[in-house]
């Protein structure tokens, strides 16, 4: 068995070569679990976390489906802790911003590819049912995007009254609606259908009066 020593200078010296390959070559040429395990040396500095990695992308699937994973899963799992959590998070965060970032205030039908790249990221991997609301001006740019309502793994619940009062606080001219599926089944059900209906019978009456 290697000294102490010599076990803390290989360690140092694989850091080393896996920030150097990634400032060299980008994160293309990495794989999943090397771009995680370049993250956690940040949060976890004192360990090997190579088989961290390993584990974390053997147990969700893939690099993304480990940084959108809810927090008390990631808590949950064995040598992760507070700061490999929050390590993860954030990164799932500045990826969420910077997508927001191309497409607020600008004219949605400009950006309509960017604006559907930037649903997927903040909603695609949840495993509870969001109801979003992108509110546009009269140019139909974006001027905001919140979470109207959050509900269990098939149910949001859903307020036509509150999304109007919303759009009037924000002088907002038009609204896009957004619901996710965590079954990963695209197709709108009869109560995503009849719920939009809902919403646009509310703003219709708000236009008329």
């Amino acid at each position: 068995m290697g000294s102490p020593a010599k076990k803390h200078d290989h360690k140092q010296g694989h850091r080393q070569r896996l920030r150097e390959r990634f400032l060299k070559a980008g994160f293309e040429a990495m794989p999943d679990y090397e771009l995680l395990e370049l993250l956690l040396i940040s949060a976890i500095p004192r360990r090997d976390v190579k088989p961290l990695a390993k584990e974390l992308i053997a147990h969700f699937g893939s690099y993304a489906d480990v940084i959108s994973a809810p927090i008390d899963r990631l808590k949950s799992f064995s040598g992760l802790g507070n700061a490999g959590v929050t390590a993860l998070k954030t990164v799932e965060a500045a990826a969420v911003r910077l997508a927001q970032s191309r497409v607020m205030d600008k004219p949605v039908l400009s950006s309509w590819q960017s604006l559907l790249d930037y649903v997927r990221i903040a909603m695609a991997r949840s495993e509870i049912e969001q109801f979003r609301v992108l509110f546009l001006d009269r140019k139909n740019r974006l001027i905001a995007d919140e979470v109207q309502s959050k509900g269990t793994v098939d149910h949001t619940p859903v307020y036509p009254r509150e999304v109007v009062k919303r759009a009037l606080e924000l002088n907002a001219s038009a609204v896009i609606l957004v619901h996710n599926h965590p079954s990963g089944d695209p197709k709108p059900s009869k109560g995503d259908i009849a719920m939009t209906r809902e919403v646009k019978d509310a703003c219709s009456k708000l236009e008329r009066g």
